[in-house]
């Protein structure tokens, strides 16, 4: 299959070019900064800035006939909701919604007239529920899976497959553009200082001091596709499957309580 995956500079979309090369695919890696792709050995490298709809046509384009996409490309940037800059709030959006969006319609009348082809999402944790200080991050995820969800029903019908990737705390970190650093806003705020503090090392206590790698990651990808039977939605993660499991079993309230157990938070 020839796949292009976003977001291929590092981390998750990185070990996932070399994962789906390794497995006998043709793989067009796409990155804001197209020479951080100079190492990788890829069938084709395009410059793709997913929030630029005229970048997107031209990588798309480029990529030539494609039979999948992965949707991998995104910023997380940290921060209360209080002051949370509004402009940043639409890089995230723009960067980890309406991306694959724009990507996904790119490639959709393509893969209809040839009667298939897979589109994967990655999504996160953090599209099922939400933490301190992941306003922009969370409510960009939460808006995938539901994107995710309505274009499997409308797509399906012409073979077009659509797989979620949910993956927990991975040791890269969330996929981020590498043309900026990730950065965290509201430091200035004291009045929530006493919420950083117990907030901070959280991810660690849910996910352990040993976080898998986004090799991990690259492999459910992978799977989603070489096996046509791969269901729409796949955790990544003993974190992601117990957090998600025991969230499926309780309400709102008790999942809250829980949680604050767990992580001793009194906030």
């Amino acid at each position: 299959m020839r796949i292009l995956v976003t977001g291929a500079a590092t981390g998750i979309g990185r070990a996932t070019a070399v994962e789906l090369t390794k497995r006998g695919h043709e793989v067009v890696a796409g990155a804001r900064r197209v020479e951080r792709l100079d190492d990788l050995d890829v069938a084709a490298r395009v410059t793709l800035d997913v929030t630029d709809e005229k970048s997107v046509a031209a990588a798309v384009g480029e990529a030539g006939d494609l039979d999948g996409v992965v949707n991998n490309a995104g910023v997380s940037e940290p921060g209360p909701i209080e002051d949370y800059p509004i402009d940043v709030l639409r890089r995230v959006l723009d960067t980890n919604v309406v991306g694959p969006v724009m990507v996904s319609q790119a490639v959709i009348a393509p893969m209809r007239e040839r009667g298939g082809g897979v589109i994967v999402n990655v999504g996160s944790v953090q599209g099922r529920i939400g933490i301190p200080f992941g306003g922009a991050y969370c409510a960009s995820k939460h808006a995938l899976e539901g994107f995710s969800e309505v274009l499997r029903y409308e797509v399906g019908h012409f073979g077009i497959r659509v797989v979620l990737i949910e993956p927990g705390y991975i040791a890269s970190g969330p996929a981020y553009d590498p043309g900026r650093e990730r950065v965290s806003h509201g430091d200035h705020l004291a009045v929530y200082d006493e919420l950083r503090r117990q907030w901070d090392g959280a991810d660690d206590q849910v996910a352990g001091a040993v976080r898998p790698g986004p090799e991990v990651v690259a492999a459910a990808i992978a799977d989603a596709f070489d096996d046509p039977a791969t269901p729409f939605r796949v955790r990544v993660g003993a974190d992601a499957d117990m957090v998600l499991s025991v969230r499926s079993t309780m309400d709102d309230e008790t999942f809250e309580a829980t949680m604050r157990q767990v992580l001793n938070l009194t906030w």
